[in-house]
């Protein structure tokens, strides 16, 4: 009777630790595959975001007449209706293998996503390089900028008296990986559209990380990353930021919290206040 006890209850724990070896082995399972997914998506996420190739390698496509990069064309979104005013983003597409360069380029339009219908969109997203700000009106098309840049992220902020577009753009191969990205130091910029003026904030030592209005002023509150391991690439995770502020009239960039108040701050941290 007793041996028959036993063998039940040994029946029972293989049943239960079967179980749980069940359980786990799913689990692990779900979670590999997860981190698969995060994986693919990551890659999927960093071949779209290419960038634009850094000086050094189109001078080595220079020199064999050749490109790797070819521009691209987003549909026109109007921005300014009274006055018949649209934006249209310049993208680019990286080929699978460098071309020769062969007269003018025959570019066509991207498969954009957005619709015209949404026009009244305060916000549009890709991997842009320029922008051309089209006059409905006096049929004139104008690029904003005359360098090589890359943005992902075109903000339409609407004020009584303007509307105001802003960019936070790379400029230079900062973390020096072959192509100007959004990995790279960006600096802010801030298109007039009543103005058809433009304006840079930034700093070369400091990445633009974050931004926003002061109420309903043109003012800005920005916040700098600091790249504190100097390797040209800021990351959020490990490395600290600092708050300005930004005066559209003046163009100036002030502190937000005193020098005095920043340095009593660190040292509670650091537990060495007096």
């Amino acid at each position: 009777m007793k041996i028959e006890k036993i063998k039940n209850y040994n029946q029972m724990l293989l049943a239960v630790l079967g179980t749980i070896a069940i359980i786990f082995a799913l689990v692990g399972l779900i979670a590999f595959a997860v981190m698969i997914i995060d994986e693919f998506r990551w890659n999927r996420n960093n071949e779209m975001e290419t960038g634009i190739l850094s000086e050094e390698k189109i001078e080595e496509l220079q020199k064999e007449n050749k490109r790797e990069q070819v521009i691209s064309y987003e549909l026109p979104q109007l921005v300014d209706t009274p006055n018949a005013i649209y934006i249209i983003p310049v993208s680019h597409i990286t080929l699978h293998e460098p071309e020769g360069i062969q007269g003018l380029l025959d570019a066509s339009y991207s498969n954009s996503k957005q619709d015209i219908d949404s026009r009244y969109a305060s916000q549009f997203y890709g991997v842009y390089n320029n922008l051309i700000v089209y006059d409905q009106k006096a049929e004139t098309s104008n690029k904003l900028f005359e360098k090589r840049v890359n943005f992902n992220e075109i903000k339409a902020e609407y004020f009584s008296d303007d509307i105001l577009l802003l960019f936070k753009v790379a400029e230079k191969d900062t973390y020096r990986d072959g192509v100007i990205n959004l990995q790279d130091y960006k600096s802010l910029y801030i298109y007039s559209i009543s103005e058809g003026q433009l304006k840079k904030i930034g700093n070369d030592d400091m990445d633009i990380f974050s931004y926003a209005f002061l109420g309903d002023s043109k003012d800005l509150i920005i916040q700098f990353g600091i790249d504190k391991n100097k390797n040209g690439r800021y990351k959020s995770y490990n490395e600290p930021t600092i708050i300005k502020r930004y005066h559209y009239l003046s163009g100036s960039l002030t502190d937000i919290v005193n020098p005095t108040t920043h340095t009593n701050l660190q040292m509670m941290l650091e537990g060495s206040e007096k």
